[in-house]
């Protein structure tokens, strides 16, 4: 409850002050990719759910049903307890950041390396991962100290279902897929040579901004000394190896900005627009 009214309070928010959410500006025009998103939602909203729902079924919590009635103080609870905290931490604090860096207008093309986010690029979503395994170790303790059926044990066992799909929500559905690739297109955008709409060829009628100011630049910079979930120093992210970071840090070639073909497309829609408008 506490976890579900903060995100919703700060969601509810959010878009009462800015007017929408930028993440899905590419797939809100889309009918099909947009309900997809909300029917994935719904799923999630149950999946998560269930630790608490399977733990508070007679089966489980009730001892004239053959349930459990283990007193808090468990090594389970110690631990789901803990992980919950950080998770709420990160996740709310990590908000909180980022709503008072885009608050204070900061220079066009400054991406957020105030408080949590200077160890990762996406530090509430990393807050949400872990606080989900804390929520389903703090409803494990029934099955790991009391003598509970054993379709009940599965049951609570099988609940890992909530963290996981957390897991790939965020990874590869409504997550950092919404923010990476746009956010990079945005700031290729704003240091890239701006198409100008009375040109009728692909490669002219392009100016380029002054080289002292690449955005563009500073902020592939920024992607290869930021960790882009678990929060990390840039010192010691950045020297990694290219293969620790992608397959073992999660920064997934599928986040990655190509340039050669990300950038064209996004050029060549940029140019359209400013036809459009014209």
């Amino acid at each position: 409850m506490l976890w579900a009214t903060r995100l919703a309070g700060f969601l509810l928010f959010r878009v009462l002050t800015t007017g929408s959410d930028t993440r899905f500006d590419d797939i809100r025009s889309h009918f099909f990719k947009f309900a997809g998103f909300w029917a994935g939602q719904i799923l999630w909203v149950w999946v998560v759910s269930l630790p608490v729902v399977i733990l508070n079924s007679p089966a489980v919590s009730d001892p004239a049903r053959g349930g459990g009635n283990t007193s808090f103080g468990t090594a389970a609870d110690i631990v789901g307890v803990i992980l919950f905290a950080v998770g709420l931490f990160w996740e709310a604090v990590g908000d909180i950041q980022k709503y008072l860096f885009k608050s204070a207008k900061p220079p066009k093309g400054q991406p957020c390396t105030k408080g949590l986010w200077y160890f990762s690029r996406h530090p509430p979503y990393f807050g949400e991962i872990t606080l989900h395994w804390g929520l389903w170790a703090l409803c494990l303790s029934p099955t790991l100290h009391s003598a509970v059926p054993t379709q009940a044990k599965r049951a609570q066992y099988a609940s890992i279902a909530s963290p996981l799909f957390t897991i790939l929500l965020l990874l590869f559905l409504s997550g950092i897929p919404t923010a990476e690739k746009p956010t990079s297109k945005r700031y290729f955008l704003l240091s890239h040579p701006q198409p100008d709409p009375n040109s009728n060829s692909n490669g002219g009628g392009f100016t380029r901004q002054d080289a002292s100011n690449d955005i563009w630049s500073n902020y592939k910079s920024y992607l290869n000394r930021t960790s882009i979930l678990f929060p990390i120093p840039p010192e010691v992210y950045e020297p990694l190896p290219k293969w620790v970071k992608k397959w073992l840090l999660l920064d997934l070639p599928m986040y990655m900005f190509d340039e050669e073909k990300d950038g064209r497309e996004a050029l060549e829609e940029e140019t359209q627009k400013k036809r459009d408008r014209v």
